[in-house]
């Protein structure tokens, strides 16, 4: 089967009769090829990401000693590109499992050395600068292989660049994709990064990427007192902007240590605006491989302060939640998490967990409280399910930790929230690139 890459959307081209057999829930499926062909086809956009428009910012670059801060996702997409591959999947969202594993492309430190860009070192972010690091796992510093660059981890001892670091670099680009979630530590990466260049007189330079969730806002604002790594600036939990928004927002809202600002550009992405579904070709962690996964992350994402295992240890990461303690009665089905790729040391590793899989439930846009209030709600020793310093950091609040095990229904929990979406929806105004 051979399919095209148009700048960051997969064209599939598949031979009229081909069945491809794609096992699910224990029962294989058969999926005609042209349907997938004409559903792929459908996908088709011209949007361009700003680390495709070289021509904006190379001149920049040209003559300058270059920082790169990027990971797996720092890609140039090329026009057209054919490849052929075997498909072989365990779920039955398959389009979505071949974008993440198969895509043709040129890493950003790549292009930019075959551009005779001077670029002297690179900075990863959580994850690492390949992107293979459990979540919440120290990142070192080292060497990559393939150029011979130092890497210079922001996820390790420090998160911040040092002076030292940045003593010798004129310029440094930052190309990170994000999905929109205050827990999603890049816009803590970026935060820090635009503080120490501020401090240094060294020009930030972003290349925008779209944000897959959107441009929605929901969830509790953070509160000062909770701020880490986790959520530095009392935002909601979804904010809804695209990184290169939010870059702007952090330099106009005064969040730099002692309200200083970067030098900032930002190249925004070509031919977008927020109500554009966008499929993201390459999984932005190890522990976020789909679509699917990603209009979850909100939602399971609060389950990382709880004793409930959200599939992390499974091939259907963040679109399936269980523990052992939850009850069998309520839920269908069970599973037992095991170290793979991105989770070394997953919840309840080897253990029966009950709970629910959303991997084939129909998933737009948008944050809810249910599957957290409905866990709670069903766990046999509620005193297991809360790590109270965790959940809050993820929240940001500890308010929502006490509406929950009040026994306050979503709709409740979400009026005490409204005014704060509001104010923010106001406050990102300046801020915004991109129509909605």
């Amino acid at each position: 089967m051979g399919f095209k890459m148009f700048k960051n959307t997969v064209l599939f081209k598949i031979t009229i009769g081909i069945l491809l057999i794609v096992a699910g829930c224990g029962n294989g499926k058969k999926i005609e090829a042209g349907s997938i062909e004409k559903e792929a086809k459908s996908e088709k956009t011209e949007i361009i990401v700003g680390a495709n428009q070289t021509e904006l910012y190379l001149p920049i670059l040209k003559g300058k000693r270059v920082g790169v801060v990027a990971n797996q996702t720092s890609v140039i997409f090329h026009d057209e590109v054919e490849l052929s591959m075997n498909v072989k999947s365990s779920t039955l969202n398959i389009h979505d499992d071949i974008k993440a594993k198969v895509i043709p492309n040129t890493h950003l430190v790549d292009s930019l050395l075959n551009s005779n860009i001077n670029i002297t070192k690179v900075f990863s972010p959580e994850h690492g600068f390949r992107g293979k690091a459990d979540a919440g796992e120290h990142v070192e510093d080292g060497m990559d292989k393939k150029t011979g660059l130092p890497i210079f981890s922001l996820h390790g001892k420090n998160k911040k660049p040092t002076a030292e670091q940045l003593k010798d670099l004129d310029i440094v680009v930052f190309d990170i994709q994000d999905v929109g979630v205050r827990f999603y530590t890049y816009i803590s990466t970026l935060h820090y990064v635009m503080e120490a260049c501020a401090e240094q007189n060294i020009p930030v330079l972003v290349l925008d990427r779209p944000n897959p969730n959107g441009s929605y806002i929901d969830g509790p604002t953070l509160e000062k007192e909770y701020s880490s790594f986790l959520g530095m600036h009392t935002i909601p939990l979804v904010h809804g902007m695209t990184i290169g928004e939010y870059a702007q927002m952090i330099n106009g809202e005064g969040w730099l240590k002692n309200k200083i600002k970067a030098s900032l550009t930002v190249i925004p992405v070509k031919n977008y605006n927020t109500q554009m579904s966008y499929s993201l070709p390459i999984r932005p962690s190890p522990n976020l491989p789909n679509d699917q996964s990603i209009k979850l992350y909100p939602s399971l994402g609060l389950f990382e302060g709880t004793n409930i295992n959200a599939g992390r240890g499974t091939e259907f990461q963040f679109q399936r939640y269980g523990a052992p303690f939850l009850d069998r009665n309520h839920y269908q089905l069970n599973y037992k998490p095991e170290p793979n790729f991105g989770s070394k040391y997953p919840k309840h590793k080897g253990e029966v967990c009950y709970g629910e899989d959303l991997s084939n439930v129909q998933i737009e846009r948008g944050f809810t409280l249910k599957y957290v209030i409905d866990a709670y709600n069903s766990s046999i020793d509620k005193t297991k399910f809360f790590n109270t310093d965790n959940f809050t950091k993820h929240a940001g609040t500890a308010k929502l930790q006490q509406q929950i095990e009040a026994g306050l229904s979503e709709n409740e929990i979400r009026q005490t929230w409204k005014k704060d979406l509001e104010d923010f929806d106001k406050m990102r105004q300046p801020y915004l690139i991109y129509s909605r």
